[in-house]
């Protein structure tokens, strides 16, 4: 039997960041954009940003500092199928996350490269 992702480790700037079931990752890369001329298609490209969106909470001990950074870091991201993407030049998106007692709290970061590295 085939086993397909079920489950996402993220790695920020060194730091394991627990998160809740369901973070998704989109790898940048190249995409086709279709571009519409009298009664032709063709199609034009243009380079996408990657995006990695998890949920975490903040637990006792952890210093919210260190976690949240406006800067450029690098992050990882662990399949439990083997597959590592590592991405140097990882930045968060949204600003300080909203925390809220007994919720999780979403980190969204946006990567411009990245290296796949398989088990």
């Amino acid at each position: 039997m085939t086993q397909a992702v079920g489950v996402i480790d993220i790695i920020w700037r060194g730091t394991n960041v627990p998160v809740e079931k369901g973070a998704k990752f989109k790898l940048p890369g190249m995409k086709n954009n279709a571009l519409i001329y009298g009664r032709k298609a063709a199609r034009a490209q243009e380079y996408a940003a990657g995006e990695v969106t998890a949920k975490t909470a903040l637990e006792r001990g952890m210093s919210y500092a260190s976690l949240y950074d406006p800067g450029e870091g690098e992050l990882q991201v662990r399949c439990d199928t083997g597959q590592t993407y590592v991405c140097p030049d990882a930045f968060l998106t949204d600003g300080p996350p909203e925390i809220t007692g007994g919720e999780t709290f979403e980190l969204k970061w946006t990567i411009g490269t990245y290296e796949e590295i398989s088990a």
